[in-house]
Parts: C-alpha cells; structure tokens; sequence
C-alpha cells in the first residue's frame, strides 16, 4: 500500500511518517504542495488529457490549508479523474470550521482527522479507508473480468449469424446492432439445394444475458432442425417443442421468442412462410405493391403446442423481402401503425440493398428517429430474375 502524505510543513510529513513507519507502513511519499501531489497522482499538466497515466498511490493524507492551493481545491481536480477517483483522500486540519469540514467531505475527501495528531485516531481512519479502497478494487477488477468475458461471448453470439448469400437468384443481406454486450435476436439462412433457401429471424423476449443464452440454445438445434424438418410449420412446432424441453424450473417470467421463418422456391417464385408473433415481413414486388406476411400464430414457447399453419404467396420477376424485430420500428417515435408505415416508406425506396442508407434511417441517431433501449435487426432479401420453373419446362 503506498500512501502519499501531502503538507507544506515538513515536521508534520515528519510525525505521520513515524506513526505509519511504526504500524508497518514503509511504502510512504510525501509532497510539499498540492501541485507536486497533482504530479504524483500523473495530472501535472492539466491541459494534455483528462485521461492520463495510471497512479499507484493508494491512499492520500492531504493538508487542508496550504498556499497556492488549498487540500480542498486539490482534491476537487482529482475527482475530475475517472481513474483518480477511487483513491481516498483524508484531509488532514487544525480547522475546527465545520463548513469547511463539510466542504472538503462534499468534493471527495472520505474522511478527516485533525491535528495536533492522535495516533489511534490517524491509524483508524487509515485502515478503514484502505479498507474500502480494496472493496472498491475488488469491484473494479470483477467488473472489468465480466466485461471482458462479456465481450467473448459476444463475439461468438456474432459468429453464429449467417454470413451474406450473393447468389444469382437470391442474395441476403443483414444489419444487427445489439442494445447490450449481447442480444436475443438471431438469424439464419440456409440453402436447401434445387434454388431453395430456408430463412429465419427470431426476437427473443428481453435482451441481455439471459435472452443471449436462450439464443445461443435455439442457435444450437437450429441447422439440424431445419434440415431435418424443412417445411415452416414443421420447424417452428419442432422449435417450441426443443424450447419448452428447457427446465426452468418455477420462473416468474414466461420465457418465449417471436420467429419469422420462410422456405424461397427461386425457381417456382413461391414463398412459404410461418409468422409466429413477428413483426410482419414485407415483400416488395417488382410491379410496386406490397405483401406483408402477417398471417401470424403464437410466438414459439408460449405453449406446449403450436397451432403453426403455413402459408403461401408467390411473386413474379424481382423484389426483395424485408424482415426485421421490433427493435427496428421501436427506433421510430409513434404508434405502430406509424412505425410500420415509416419502415416500410424507408425500405421501398431502393430496389437493391443499401447498406448506407438503411444505417442512416435505423441505426444511427442523427436528429432523426430516436434510438431506444433494444437490439435492432434488419434482413434484406432480393429476389434476382431469372427463368422460372413454369418457363424451364417450355
């Protein structure tokens, strides 16, 4: 522990030495003034960053009235510090102005002993903020530990998205801002052979750890179940049945995610697609109207069965398909309605996709729509021309 004594007097950096020295305390500096302290602490110079080098000083015994610049101001600039500012400050005074006192308190300072010196005294409220000092460490150490694992973890939920498809009948595309270190929505794609693509989005409730965890699980089973199961509605039943496999044990909150998920045929133009409480996809056709796919059931988790019917449209020529989580229209101020109306007058303004642009209108806050406290995530699907199956068999 390296304790800093801080007064312009030298007898008294001469008494709290001995007193320390003998209560063990060896590792001890002392400073003249509270500008050679500053210079201790790494903030001499004032005016190159309020960032500066890390301070091994751990705890501080600082004068209260000094020349120049008083225990109280000094220990005003420290707090200014981040990093500084876990460091205690006892001020030590022969002022028995309980203004001052309260002063010195209210811009920092842990504690306060008074002088002529009392050995007990001094070593009790040294201890005792050294004390705190550790916790505080302790603390500190922990945090930055989970933050780091958090920032791991993050990095393999972020390596379980699919990568972009840039095929010649369907190319997808995705934007996916987290409102935390990790998030619950997830995607995936997956080609199925024969210009077929399985597709989904998923929003689990909440975000955060425990969302993420639930995503990773679902992330887990879901190559094998959409390969094994393929069709919608036999994907989302197998999903809520591996779900509610999951024992929860007696929880308060009702654990359950929203999924969009779609078969594309590029070959016959058929969609086949299961919303189980999603926000609705919007196709884009090529002539200028809009499909949504709205016809929803339960969210998957919500019960032990799922009544998931299936559902079909088809599409001629180009377009593009757009999915996205509420995150996304929550990005919008209004009702939904409203929200939904604004995406959805954003999306059909480009026929290709636009990474910029739909940055510019949903993940950036700019004075435009407000950014609110939840993952975002914006799947963009273009449907490419080509020879349909109809035409092949001419």
């Amino acid at each position: 522990m390296r304790i800093l004594i801080v007064d312009d007097n030298p007898t008294n950096v001469i008494i709290i030495r001995e007193i320390l020295k003998k209560e063990n305390y060896r590792d001890v500096i002392s400073a003249s003034s509270a500008a050679e302290m500053l210079e201790h602490l790494g903030i001499g110079d004032r005016t190159i960053s309020l960032r500066p080098r890390p301070s091994d000083i751990d705890l501080v015994l600082l004068d209260m009235m000094m020349p120049e610049m008083d225990g109280i101001e000094a220990c005003s600039i420290v707090q200014e510090y981040e990093h500084l500012k876990d460091i205690p400050i006892i001020m030590v005074t022969a002022v028995g102005d309980s203004k001052k006192l309260a002063e010195a308190l209210d811009v920092g300072a842990v504690d306060y002993v008074t002088k002529p010196i009392n050995k007990v005294e001094l070593m009790a409220r040294i201890r005792s903020a050294l004390r705190l000092k550790q916790e505080k460490d302790w603390h500190k150490d922990r945090d930055q530990r989970i933050q780091d694992e958090l920032k791991l973890a993050a990095m393999v939920q972020q390596a379980v998205l699919s990568p972009a498809i840039q095929d010649p009948m369907l190319q997808a595309n995705a934007l996916y801002q987290p409102s935390f270190e990790l998030a619950g929505d997830l995607y995936s794609w997956y080609p199925l052979g024969e210009g077929r693509y399985a597709i989904i989005l998923l929003d689990m409730m909440g975000h955060g750890i425990s969302s993420s965890l639930f995503c990773m699980f679902i992330a887990s089973v879901l190559k094998d179940t959409v390969t094994t199961f393929v069709e919608p509605e036999k994907v989302i039943q197998e999903l809520n049945r591996r779900f509610n496999q999951l024992d929860l044990g007696k929880q308060l909150v009702q654990y359950y995610f929203t999924a969009i998920y779609m078969v594309i045929d590029t070959r016959s133009r058929r969609i086949d697609y299961v919303n189980a409480g999603h926000p609705p996809g919007l196709l884009f056709n090529q002539d200028g109207s809009i499909t949504k796919l709205d016809r929803a059931c339960s969210p998957v988790g919500l019960f032990d069965k799922i009544d998931a019917e299936m559902h079909t449209i088809y599409y001629e020529g180009t377009g593009h398909i757009a999915l996205y989580t509420d995150g996304l229209l929550e990005a919008v101020e209004g009702e939904y309605e409203e929200q939904l109306d604004y995406l959805t007058a954003c999306l059909r303004k480009y026929e290709e996709w636009n990474e910029e642009a739909m940055l510019d209108a949903f993940f950036r806050n700019d004075g435009g729509p407000q950014d609110r406290d939840d993952d975002k995530c914006l799947i963009w699907i273009s449907l490419k021309e080509g020879e349909s199956l109809h035409e092949n068999q001419k």
